[in-house]
């Protein structure tokens, strides 16, 4: 009889998660960004964020 590997099962459901999360993100800079586009001196904070994690 087949064991489950649950392990894999916490890291899939921990992936899901992760990818849920950052698309919900994602959508909330994209409506952010829609609403203040009449702004062009901020600069978004994902541009910056990736380079200052370096």
């Amino acid at each position: 009889m087949a064991r489950d590997n649950y392990s894999y099962k916490k890291y899939a459901r921990e992936l899901a998660k992760k990818k849920k999360k950052e698309e919900k993100l994602q959508r909330k800079l994209d409506k952010k960004n829609a609403k203040s586009d009449g702004e062009p001196g901020q600069v978004s904070s994902e541009a910056t964020g990736a380079a200052g994690s370096l």
